[in-house]
């Protein structure tokens, strides 16, 4: 792991125990394990972690969700395995994905959100081009903007049950089955040959 990543992970786990406002730059070195000059060569301050944190998410993410994405599988199996990876993330690194939003929110730094993303949107926007070049999917739909929006929809289910709502996996079922349904009537998807 490099001192970068090093700094990075130490900053989860204190923003995790402390929270963001109560975490120092020297709880993290401290943790980190290195000198505080250290820190300062990758980072201006605390909150300055944030992206990386959140392209540490976003990584985190696509690999999962490329795993669970079957090459192989219907456009339909597709969008039904990707809904479950990312309810997957979500349900298990919840508290990261807090302490992004509540820290991104509260700096400069959130109009580097759509950076951090871009390899997300693209591999989606892929997906998209695929289904609609197999005739899978009405092909009215302006792939880039759609890709985001499947995201953000999916990312916001995944985040009102088990960020806000701490509801149980027959609720979160449920949650995905709608999104799913959303998602078929919306990208028009045709039933599989």
């Amino acid at each position: 792991m490099s001192k970068k990543e090093n700094i990075v992970h130490a900053a989860i786990q204190m923003f995790r125990e402390k929270g963001i406002d109560k975490t120092t730059v020297s709880d993290i070195v401290k943790t980190a394990g290195i000198a505080q000059g250290t820190f300062y060569l990758y980072f201006p301050s605390k909150l300055a972690l944030m992206p990386a944190i959140a392209e540490e998410m976003v990584e985190k993410m696509m690999e999962i969700v490329k795993l669970s994405v079957k090459e192989e599988a219907t456009f339909q199996k597709k969008l039904e395995q990707f809904v479950d990876a990312v309810f997957l993330v979500t349900r298990d690194y919840n508290e990261v994905q807090a302490l992004i939003y509540a820290g991104l929110a509260s700096t400069e730094h959130l109009k580097e959100w759509e950076t951090v993303y871009a390899p997300f949107y693209e591999w989606i926007s892929d997906l998209l081009q695929e289904a609609e070049e197999a005739n899978v999917v009405r092909n009215t739909m302006h792939i880039d903007r759609t890709a985001k929006l499947l995201i953000g929809l999916v990312e916001s289910a995944a985040e009102q049950v088990y960020l806000y709502d701490n509801t149980d996996e027959v609720e979160v079922n449920r949650q995905k089955q709608e999104v799913l349904s959303f998602l078929f009537h919306a990208l028009g998807v045709k039933e599989s040959i």
